[in-house]
């Protein structure tokens, strides 16, 4: 086995990048990151009739956007068809592979037969032997699978987990239209690329012992196991669709930050004392499979936005200013290209970082900032914008006409100045101005909100909120 240590993702372009993929991804990137290792992507497109371009192309944008940056690949798999059949040659020339000729009606008969008989459905052999090969038929290759004694998988996460071998079947390798199998191009290409460490899904433990069969075949050591616990929905089922979003890209999609996703994502299955928010250090530096559980994680969608809530309130608002203006746009609050001051949309992120749990919430609050205008929600217009209200407004906008120093400090003094004038508490004045400044009800500081509207869009909309109350157009 290598010294260095060799890990690698392999999906199928299937589908997109899902929740359980991603974490796959991301356990074999931080093991090799801890270990100084290699990390390598390897696209298992075998399955010609549901694999790709569009899905090989979604999963790599997926982990881009998690930052699991890979050091080697992406490898195809059908661009290694000439290799897998080499090595299938070379497993029938040494004996340890066999050509069978049944056809798929004859093995279905077969596999009837021996259920009937109350016998285990696999194949029987009759091939393993045969002397005269029918010449009108193309053959499979099947590999030769000891039919006694046990395989023990050596699982850095499960222990020790025996098989009996008499129950593995004699598995094609290569099917008659010369196609190559899962098990064995897995197993060729970790051969090939010096993979040190499997790690992946226990939906695989079954193949396992069939793939270590192969590797002794080819004389390789065997790799060293990890296999992860399936991710449940709160149903305590398999996590799938009706349990929520679980592709990557619809998480980035609805206005998750990939740090966040990550650490929710390790911590499905993996612990570190009661630590709950973790940097990438940290991940690196802590990671092991020592502290991987051996049960099923529940995916809770709740948990998710709370974390995702966290990394938005202690980002540097000056990251989020990137992050968030895609969603400005798919908003239509901006125009894409249109020039915007990203310190002065930093401060405003400033004001609204624990109010968004979201980036879709940061950037429609946002849009009161930016906006020429407002809609006013119709139950904050009728509780606020009314005669009642009016005098204060006004008398608002000539001070703040006069004000040359718009700092939250001095616009503070106004609105008390107002308030001790006709003796009301300074709410009676601030909630007016925030639906007149922002349509809603709540907001940042009234102050601050202010501040980053600045003086003309302020006092435009102050104007436009008396307007309202007088019915004016």
């Amino acid at each position: 086995m290598s010294e260095k240590i060799r890990v690698r993702f392999a999906p199928s372009p299937t589908g997109h990048l899902h929740i359980g993929g991603a974490r796959t991804a991301l356990f074999n990137w931080l093991f090799a990151k801890h270990n100084n290792g290699i990390f390598i992507l390897r696209i298992e497109d075998t399955d010609r009739t549901r694999s790709t371009d569009e899905y090989i192309e979604s999963i790599m944008e997926g982990m881009k956007w998690l930052d699991l940056a890979w050091d080697e690949g992406p490898y195809r798999q059908t661009d290694r068809f000439d290799v897998y059949r080499r090595y299938a040659e070379n497993l029938v020339a040494e004996g340890k592979a066999y050509y069978c000729y049944c056809s798929p009606e004859e093995l279905e008969e077969h596999r009837k037969e021996a259920m009937a008989k109350g016998e285990s459905p696999k194949y029987d052999g009759r091939c393993r032997h045969l002397h005269e090969p029918p010449s009108d038929k193309k053959p499979a290759v099947r590999f030769k699978m000891p039919r006694e004694g046990n395989i023990v998988v050596h699982d850095l996460i499960k222990g020790e987990v025996v098989f009996d071998n008499a129950q593995l079947d004699d598995l094609i390798i290569v099917r008659s239209d010369g196609t190559p199998t899962y098990n064995f191009t897995v197993v060729v290409d970790d051969v090939d690329m010096k993979i040190t460490h499997v790690i992946r899904g226990d939906d695989h433990l079954n193949n396992t012992p069939k793939q270590i069969h192969i590797y002794n075949a080819f004389g390789y050591q065997i790799p060293l196991f990890a296999h992860l616990s399936m991710i449940l929905g709160s149903d305590k089922t398999r996590l799938s669709k009706r349990h929520g979003a679980t592709s990557v890209i619809a998480y980035k999609d609805m206005g998750y930050l990939p740090d966040a996703l990550v650490n929710y994502l390790v911590r499905l299955g993996w612990s570190y004392g009661d630590q709950e928010v973790f940097t990438r250090d940290e991940l690196i530096q802590h990671f092991s499979f020592g502290n991987v559980g051996t049960s099923s994680a529940v995916f809770n969608p709740e948990k998710l936005l709370w974390l995702n809530s966290q990394y938005i309130i202690h980002s540097d608002p000056a990251k989020l200013v990137d992050l968030v203006l895609p969603f400005l746009i798919n908003a239509g609050i901006i125009k894409e290209g249109q020039p915007l001051d990203k310190t002065w949309l930093a401060k405003a992120i400033t004001t609204l970082q624990e109010r968004s749990k979201t980036l879709i919430e940061l950037a429609e609050s946002l849009g009161y900032y930016i906006a020429e205008d407002v809609e006013y929600v119709q139950k904050a217009k009728e509780k606020f914008l009314n005669e009642k209200s009016r005098p204060y407004l006004i008398e608002l906008k000539e001070a703040l006409e006069k004000l040359e120093d718009f700092s939250p400090t001095a616009l503070e003094d106004i609105f008390k100045a107002l308030a001790e004038k006709h003796t009301v508490k300074l709410g009676v004045i601030a909630q007016p101005v925030r639906v007149a400044m922002t349509g809603k009800t709540e907001s940042p500081g009234i102050f601050e909100v202010l501040e980053i509207a600045g003086k003309e869009k302020t006092l435009k909309r102050l104007d436009k909120a008396i307007k309202t109350i007088e019915n004016k157009p």
